[in-house]
């Protein structure tokens, strides 16, 4: 998104400059800020200003700290050891995709141009869901069978890798409503719905390879009533 969006700022701006007296064209460097959103708007692909707090950008905003969750996890995972290197190199390859996404999301379809919604058509033939379930499938053949609820933990890669699965559910939360009105492609929410799957798998795959046990979910003991009052739940369990 962010790279697309510097691009049409270029070509917006005319920034492109060339020295005189030399043969080589060297393109000046864009400042990082524009000043453009300081009144509180911000601009989609297609050239419309709307207000910060648009439910547009409050799911690119989602979708670019779902980014930042995977980058921290996928760090984490590279310290964990070489037999990561797989999921570093799937999860290195999504964030890539959801630059896409938010290219997606930052062109509604209800009003874009055609060529702009060709350009920015999200995972058309399902090639990218069917990625993360052939993933989902690989490692859950190594995992042994869930038969209870998991606590995230297993280690900081599994840890920060259920972290972003709760930032890909509420990533998903946000596009659902954008997918309904048809501004956004029914495919961006059903690989966020997927994207999930996958890194919960991943939680679970990271604390295997580490050698970290599951923490499953125990009910609390309820305390019990004395005629003298409530006991504590450390008392209830002695």
């Amino acid at each position: 998104m962010f790279l697309n969006a510097f691009r049409s700022t270029v070509r917006r701006s005319g920034v492109l400059s060339f020295s005189t007296g030399s043969t080589t064209a060297q393109a000046s460097r864009p400042k990082i800020y524009t000043k453009t959103g300081d009144k509180g708007t911000s601009a989609l692909f297609t050239g419309e200003r709307r207000p910060k707090d648009d439910i547009v950008f409050d799911a690119l905003g989602t979708n670019d700290e779902l980014s930042s969750s995977i980058g921290l996890a996928r760090e984490f995972c590279l310290e964990q050891g070489d037999d990561m290197q797989g999921m570093v190199s799937q999860l290195e390859q999504i964030q890539c995709l959801l630059q896409d996404v938010g290219s997606n999301i930052a062109t509604p379809r209800d009003s874009a141009t055609a060529p702009r919604l060709a350009r920015t058509e999200f995972d058309s033939d399902g090639q990218h869901v069917q990625d993360l379930e052939t993933w989902i499938d690989a490692m859950d053949q190594e995992l042994p069978p869930l038969t209870s609820f998991i606590l995230p933990s297993g280690g900081k890669a599994a840890a920060a890798l259920h972290v972003a699965r709760s930032v890909s559910r509420r990533t998903e939360r946000r596009v659902v409503p954008l997918a309904q009105e048809q501004r956004v492609d029914k495919s961006v929410a059903i690989y966020l719905n997927r994207l999930s799957d996958y890194l919960f798998t991943c939680g679970r795959y990271s604390a295997m390879k580490a050698g970290r046990q599951e923490v499953v979910y125990k009910k609390p003991r309820a305390p019990r009533i004395k005629k003298s009052g409530i006991t504590t739940a450390s008392e209830a369990a002695q």
